[in-house]
């Protein structure tokens, strides 16, 4: 597996390599560049298996630099020192990363993980985890859902709540409109659990701003704004009374 690293801190570039040499001696490095735009002029000349990419770069970023290539004929993984939340939006859009500082273990899981699958990303992916990670500067985040056609944005707060169909996850929206997503709902949950939204049964994710009622039960049941009626689990329970605070 040939590979180009990308960094603007030499540093980084030389400490990757040197982590791969020594845990990951399969992937041959064949250059380090330490701008986008070299970065960009070394693989086209090279065409590598793999790129390792720093994501905040001066003049062009990871992302726009990727941007550039009409087609993406290469894995990459991403190199980043963005907080939890950012990361789920790499998790949500199945683009793989490394946090930084680099942990080894973490490194030969990325490289194990590109030879047993390819790990090519395609525009969509790199839009939905752009949009997810700038929905943060909002005071009404937006995020990208994926869904068979395409990407949907809406307004997190739009979301009453979300229910699990088999691999796909069923969006329902405020307005009573349903988005049908690509990916199943531990997906979304892992995206939305900082934003008051919880897991209240194994088919279920609600947004607790737009409940309108609990009804006692073995696990109970929620009445939400619109009058769907959701069950709660009983190890579910727990968890809601603590965030509703009774």
């Amino acid at each position: 597996m040939t590979a180009i690293l990308i960094d603007d801190e030499v540093k980084c570039t030389q400490n990757l390599r040197i982590e791969l040499n020594e845990y990951c001696p399969d992937v041959v490095v064949l250059a380090e560049c330490n701008s986008a735009q070299k970065g960009i002029e070394t693989i086209k000349l090279y065409k590598p298996d793999v790129v390792f990419l720093d994501i905040e770069m001066p003049f062009m970023n990871g992302f726009e630099l990727l941007k550039t290539f009409d087609k993406i004929a290469f894995d990459v993984v991403f190199a980043t020192a963005y907080d939890d939340f950012a990361l789920k939006a790499f998790e949500f859009s199945a683009i793989d990363y490394l946090l930084k500082p680099i942990d080894p273990q973490r490194l030969i899981q990325a490289v194990e993980k590109m030879k047993k699958q390819s790990q090519l990303i395609d525009k969509q992916q790199l839009n939905m985890v752009l949009a997810n990670i700038r929905g943060l500067e909002h005071i009404r985040p937006t995020i990208a859902l994926p869904t068979l056609d395409g990407l949907e944005f809406v307004n997190i707060d739009e979301i009453s709540y979300a229910e699990a169909s088999d691999n796909y996850t069923i969006v329902h929206l405020v307005n009573k409109e349903r988005i049908l997503l690509s990916k199943p709902l531990k997906d979304l949950e892992g995206m939305l659990e900082n934003n008051n939204f919880l897991r209240v049964h194994y088919t279920f994710l609600v947004n607790l701003n737009q409940v309108r009622r609990y009804i006692k039960g073995q696990g109970g049941t929620l009445v939400m704004n619109d009058g769907k009626e959701v069950p709660v689990s009983r190890s579910g329970r727990p968890r809601l009374m603590e965030m509703i605070m009774i």
